[in-house]
């Protein structure tokens, strides 16, 4: 990747400029697009890189309820990530019509509330959407079950993918999902800010418009016509130009994965969070610590949050004085992210030997709470 970036900046932009745009960079969103695909049972047509999440999801929920006028509820869960609750919030504030969010509560914080969802969901539907695999605890939705359900009645399924993507195998097709974002920060390895993907079924995709009308969705950009016409197919669902070297950085991390294969990921992954659950039971229960995930791993993505009285104080102990870098949840969650292409066995124990040793020694004492804005 840094090799890439660097030839990006001395080469690519440093030697040829605009040129750069004829040589690969304009076809990207498209082509880094279809590797993910087939990383998410997609095909390659179906997905397309841009933009951020939250954009993403803004376009294709406002493009959903758009495409279901005589509907006004989206359905969704407590588990979901916060910020996509505030997209969804803000775009019933722009509907024309009325339109509400329904928030399905969780019993247990940990599983999604799968016979809640089924009660909320109805004719007057317009949108189902949730985390795939929700950000605090690492349940995994069946999307299959939960697509058929909201097809029932006659709404359409946006999922978000973001902490299942490179983590786990995905089969949109198979689930006949509709709509799916994510974002590439995590399992995908495109670090921090890199733009995110959205992808589109098939048959939906010239059924939908895109909210955000862009010259990079348009029919012939590059002519500046001042009427916009949608390209045919997914590309319309771009809208303005794309980030060339954050874009970049993309591709050798899922080529990575696809050259690894996502099922022995996903075996591997397995395995570790199992290995860690063994580990927390023998060394981390007796301290007071909790297992905030489902125990089933057919129900939980590639994390493990642990929970703990002290859980922010710890987590900066760990932090700073043990080389463990776990990031912090509230109210209790210590999250640890399983990355299978570089996390060794070795790691887990370390990081759970850690773990016990902040408790134990009352390191997290040193710590305050105050004045902490990213976890």
């Amino acid at each position: 990747t840094q090799e890439l970036i660097d030839a990006q900046v001395a080469r690519s932009w440093g030697q040829q400029l605009i040129r750069g745009w004829s040589h690969g960079w304009i076809e990207a969103p498209e082509r880094i697009g279809a590797k993910i695909a087939g990383l998410l049972g997609a095909k390659a047509h179906e997905l397309i890189v841009a933009d951020s999440t939250s954009v993403n999801l803004f376009k294709l929920a406002l493009a959903a309820l758009l495409a279901r006028p005589e509907r006004h509820k989206i359905v969704t869960d407590d588990l979901n990530f916060p910020s996509d609750l505030y997209v969804l919030q803000g775009i019933c504030q722009l509907l024309k019509r009325p339109c509400r969010v329904e928030v399905v509560k969780s019993t247990d914080s940990i599983h999604g509330p799968m016979e809640g969802l089924g009660e909320a969901i109805d004719e007057d539907t317009a949108l189902v959407t949730l985390s795939h695999t929700v950000f605090k605890s690492g349940y995994t939705y069946p999307m299959a079950e939960l697509t058929q359900l909201a097809h029932k009645s006659g709404a359409l399924t946006l999922w978000d993918l973001s902490h299942s993507a490179g983590a786990l195998p995905v089969q949109l097709n198979q689930s006949k999902a509709d709509l799916a974002v994510g974002c590439t920060y995590k399992y995908l390895n495109g670090g921090p800010g890199a733009p995110a993907f959205l992808y589109v079924r098939e048959d939906l995709q010239d059924q939908l418009g895109n909210p955000i009308s862009g010259w990079m969705g348009q029919k012939n950009a590059f002519e500046f016509g001042l009427d916009y016409q949608p390209a045919a197919g997914l590309r319309h669902f771009l809208s303005g130009t794309p980030p060339i070297l954050s874009l970049s950085a993309i591709e050798p991390g899922v080529e990575l994965i696809l050259e690894a294969g996502i099922e022995q990921i996903r075996r591997k992954s397995v395995q570790q969070s199992e290995y860690l659950i063994a580990l927390w039971r023998q060394k981390l229960a007796p301290l007071g610590y909790t297992l905030n995930s489902p125990e089933d791993p057919r129900q939980r993505g590639s994390h493990i949050s642990l929970g703990h009285p002290e859980g922010l104080r710890i987590d900066l102990a760990l932090i700073n004085e043990m080389n463990v870098l776990p990031d912090f949840r509230y109210p209790d969650n210590i999250r640890l992210g399983i990355t299978p292409l570089y996390t060794s066995f070795a790691d887990i124990y370390h990081a759970v030997d850690r773990l016990a040793k902040v408790v134990e020694d009352g390191l997290y004492h040193r710590y305050s709470t105050e004045g902490i804005a990213v976890t």
